[in-house]
């Protein structure tokens, strides 16, 4: 506890500067930034990428160029910038499901940006009376938070980590220009079918240095759960389906009359295989609940409490919230044009009334499972797709009862609450993070507090332009013909298929009901695990989410999770000691936080051309130019070694 405790100033002394005018502004432009990044992580993955300790880093550099900053001002930079990561997640991972869903054509500028923002400032209110518990009475470990604070407390010479996140963001955006989307030098992905007899083989990696970039972030641990999910789709299933099976559906077996093994993959996957990974999803999130329930209660009573504390306290700065009063009134006005939304969907206020309340019940309790999840495991490991389908669930059955299971609209009413609370829960998750790095460094987290409500909002601003560019150059969702590599938004096709499928959409409920078998088996080793002592886990979700994504996107994150067990093996790390983990791991963390923005960033860049011309290969080089596989494999290597390179010759 003595690490954590804060630094209190002298009467005397002036306070540091911390909520300055330098500050906001650089935190508002991260921010902005890094959300456009994540928003097309997210949209490409299903994963966005932890924001708070490259903005510390970046923020170090331009104040330390101006002048100088001190701890707290970096502090503050962080806090509002590491709202890109949440408020991202929030959008892509719900609102592009209104468009899978046929409800847009586009993304609707006024309504994204309520949605986000009014949801992101909801998580905020929301996790505002969980600090006390979470991180001063009853601290949880908040990993990212405490790595913030180290990367801060270490800000007084920040050149080698600015310089590492410098060259890998370069590398990242060469390698994204050279790729298939760009320049076509090399390809988006490497990857081999065939058939024998009746069954069918594949196997293939995407040649993306960011999801290289994520693997080693999220570690050996979830590399090998994620690729044992697709393994199970890719290796087992679909093999199994198309060999005894693919003649029970005619419609699907003339698809699949003549292609190519690896088409017959993907569209056996598309159609039947992907829906295991939703009942494993659905299963995983319904047992987060459960198995919270105990610290959520308390979370919850906690936060009641303090709300009863009388107002005349003297309370030191580095332990004042935002005022509880003013909290109430702020979660009034907040609400009050979210049921407009709501109303102007269903056009009923006996319906809006309570989609309204279940919006508000629904928020509290999954920012409270949210802050939790994120104290134990860090935000980037937050389920928070799995929070957000058992928002949508149970915001359906309440609305099936109002509107009938027939009702047009449904669909999209329950994804509109799922989405608020989505962007709340991300938000809630991510400020605790926030706030266990303030409270170790001794900043005031009512400044704190406001600063990350202000990125939020900021982030919520630009996210439906760059949806909108995104979805000109690339598409969302299923490929057309326009668009035959579309960005796959995963998480938002699954949350569209959930909602649908309550709404008397078709959903392959056969799949759906054999996926959730197989999450609660996969809860059911991860809790022997668990008693036996083991640090290997299994979590449902991330098996979920390795069965309903692509193969080829799994591989290289378990590549980038094996190399960052070679680097802890290399340094003789004990795997069980998080700090001494987090220390060898800091140099590689900086090099893949710069190969997923500088990736991101040129994602982004491409796009303008491609929608401004029309055209998917306004870049392309001839085709005389172009590489093949194997190239794009020894690209993808060189950026594994030098990963490794960084993150073992920066310990020496």
């Amino acid at each position: 506890m003595s690490n954590d405790s804060t630094n209190s100033q002298p009467a005397a002394t002036a306070a540091p500067r911390q909520l300055t005018v330098r500050a906001v502004v650089l935190s508002v432009i991260l921010a902005a930034i890094l959300a456009a990044a994540n928003a097309y992580l997210g949209l490409f993955a299903g994963l966005t990428i932890a924001t708070a300790i490259p903005a510390a880093v970046m923020s170090m550099a331009v104040l330390r160029v101006l002048g100088g900053g001190t701890i707290l001002e970096n502090n503050i930079v962080q806090t509002g910038a590491s709202a890109a990561t949440s408020i991202a997640a929030g959008v892509v991972f719900t609102i592009p499901a209104l468009v899978i869903l046929g409800y847009w054509h586009d993304f609707k500028y006024s309504w994204v940006m309520a949605i986000a923002g009014l949801g992101g400032l909801l998580g905020v209110l929301f996790s505002v009376p969980l600090r006390r518990s979470m991180i001063v009475e009853d601290p949880l470990v908040f990993p990212e938070g405490k790595a913030a604070a180290e990367v801060l407390k270490a800000g007084e010479n920040p050149g080698p980590g600015v310089k590492i996140l410098a060259f890998s963001g370069v590398l990242g955006a060469v390698v994204k220009l050279a790729a298939a989307s760009g320049l076509r030098l090399i390809p988006d992905s490497a990857a081999a079918a065939g058939f024998f007899g009746k069954f069918l083989a594949y196997v293939g990696t995407n040649l993306s240095p960011a999801l290289l970039g994520v693997g080693y972030i999220v570690g050996l641990n979830v590399g090998i759960v994620v690729l044992s999910g697709s393994i199970l789709s890719w290796h087992i299933a679909i093999p199994i389906y198309n060999a005894f099976f693919i003649d029970s559906d005619p419609a699907l077996a003339a698809r699949v009359a003549g292609q190519s093994a690896a088409d017959v993959g993907f569209m056996i996957w598309s159609a039947k295989i992907r829906y295991l990974g939703v009942g494993a999803m659905l299963i995983g999130g319904v047992w987060t609940l459960f198995s919270l329930r105990k610290s959520l209660l308390s979370g919850i009573r906690s936060g009641l409490a303090a709300a009863r504390k009388g107002s005349g306290e003297v309370v030191v700065e580095t332990d004042r919230d935002l005022p509880m009063k003013w909290m109430l009134i702020a979660l009034v006005l907040f609400v009050l044009p979210l049921a407009g939304l709501y109303q102007a969907i269903v056009g009923n206020w006996f319906v809006s009334v309570p989609m309204t309340i279940i919006m508000i019940v629904a928020g509290f309790l999954f920012v409270s499972v949210s802050a939790y999840l994120a104290g134990l495991v860090g935000s980037s490991n937050n389920p928070v797709s799995g929070i957000t389908i058992s928002t949508i669930l149970f915001a359906s059955l309440v609305l099936i009862l109002l509107l009938g299971r027939d009702s047009p609209i449904g669909a999209v009413a329950a994804i509109m609450i799922g989405a608020v609370v989505c962007c709340a829960a991300a938000v809630g998750g991510d400020n605790m993070q926030d706030l266990k790095a303030g409270y170790i460094v001794g900043a005031t987290p009512w400044k704190q507090q406001l600063m990350i409500g202000i990125g939020a909002f900021c982030c919520a601003l630009v996210m439906a332009p760059v949806l909108n560019l995104l979805a000109a150059a690339y598409g969302i969702g299923a490929p057309t013909p326009e668009h035959p590599n579309s960005l796959a938004a995963p998480q938002a096709t699954l949350m569209a298929s959930v909602a649908k499928g309550m709404f008397g959409g078709e959903l392959p409920w056969n799949f759906i009901a054999i996926g959730a078998v197989v999450g609660a088996l996969t809860i059911v080793l991860d809790q022997w695990l668990k008693n036996r002592g083991s640090h290997f886990r299994v979590p449902c979700l991330g098996a979920a989410i390795g069965i309903y994504l692509p193969l080829e996107l799994m591989l290289p994150i378990f590549l980038g999770g094996l190399l960052s067990h070679f680097v802890e093996r290399r340094h003789g790390v004990n795997p069980h000691n998080e700090e001494e983990r987090d220390r060898v791991h800091r140099p590689g963390t900086l090099f893949s936080a710069g190969l997923i923005t500088g990736e991101a960033l040129t994602g982004i860049i491409i796009a303008i051309p491609i929608v401004v011309s029309g055209r998917a290969d306004v870049l392309a080089l001839p085709a005389s130019l172009q590489f093949g596989q194997i190239v794009g494999l020894i690209v993808l290597a060189i950026v594994a070694w030098l990963l490794y390179r960084t993150s073992v010759r920066s310990q020496q």
